[in-house]
């Protein structure tokens, strides 16, 4: 009785981190969730995977209204991406079942390192030059829509508390961000990160929009996608309540903190810790799929 409640509190308090980690980075509290289950505790990757799609959904939940109440995210680029990301949570959750332990934890891998080239170059770009963008009184202009952007109206603004300015955006090559976030959509129900990597990465890199914005965004869709894919893990038994309700409970209240956090940190901060976070976690998978224990 006292190993249980000590297993469940472990997993509560580090859930809260995985939690304001992942609202923070638009991430979904997942992708560090998934390591700490499989990794320190070593439970089986399946109900590891199940317990975190639970988790992405409570992120979502805890981050999206404030994010929604600042006006950082953009509506109008989540809802029309989503239809993309719910397909693919579905095609992941199928995949799902046909696939090892060892080779989920690859992939795993391989998605964050895959995510790591294009952060880190706009991070080195960001620091050479303030990404081109214009003056406009009090408000910096940042990048223009293009054609498609414009007919569906997806561009957008907000007020940068770290910045004291209001940034103005445009969005471009939609439909290269719709292919993405298929594929985010995909991560999400194979792997149980809420494809917030994916979703981050189409948004920042190839859409234009800034790291503050993609990643409010991101969290803002990270929950329907989850959703999309939870009820075939639960129809699977992977979704344990032991497991999962503690790490639901502990992301919740982690994305609230996360939150905060976001507005008042420059975006160049965001970004280097969303490829740190990448970095370490990518390292540590891929060591475990092919057998080496931490």
């Amino acid at each position: 009785m006292t190993s249980l409640l000590g297993l469940t509190l472990f997993i509560f308090c580090a859930s809260v981190v995985a939690g304001s980690i992942g609202s923070l980075l638009g991430l979904g509290g997942g992708v560090v969730v998934v390591p700490i289950l499989t990794l320190v505790l070593h439970l089986p990757i399946q109900y590891a995977i199940g317990a975190s799609i639970i988790s992405v959904i409570a992120t979502s939940s805890g981050a999206a209204a404030t994010y929604v109440r600042d006006r950082l995210t953009n509506l109008r680029v989540g809802m029309f991406l989503e239809i993309g990301t719910t397909l693919g949570a579905i095609t992941g959750a199928y995949i799902a079942t046909i696939l090892f332990g060892n080779v989920l934890y690859i992939i795993f891998a391989l998605v964050l390192l895959y995510s790591m080239y294009p952060t880190v170059s706009r991070l080195i770009r960001d620091r050479a030059a303030v990404r081109g963008g214009t003056r406009d009184g009090h408000a910096e202009v940042v990048s223009a829509s293009d054609g498609l952007a414009t007919a569906l109206r997806l561009d957008g603004e907000f007020y940068d508390q770290a910045g004291k300015r209001t940034v103005r955006y445009g969005v471009r090559q939609v439909p290269l961000g719709f292919a993405i976030m298929y594929g985010a959509g995909i991560a999400s129900g194979l792997l149980g990160i809420g494809g917030g990597v994916f979703k981050v990465l189409a948004l920042d890199n190839a859409m234009g929009m800034p790291i503050k914005a993609s990643s409010a965004t991101s969290n803002f869709m990270i929950g329907a996608t989850a959703a999309a894919s939870a009820g075939i893990y639960f129809l699977r038994g992977d979704i344990n309540p032991v497991i999962a309700g503690p790490v639901a409970l502990g992301v919740l209240g982690g994305a609230i903190i996360g939150t905060r956090l976001l507005t008042r940190l420059a975006g160049g901060t965001v970004r280097l810790l969303f490829a740190l976070v990448l970095a370490l976690v990518a390292v540590q998978m891929i060591l475990r799929g092919f057998g080496v224990q931490l």
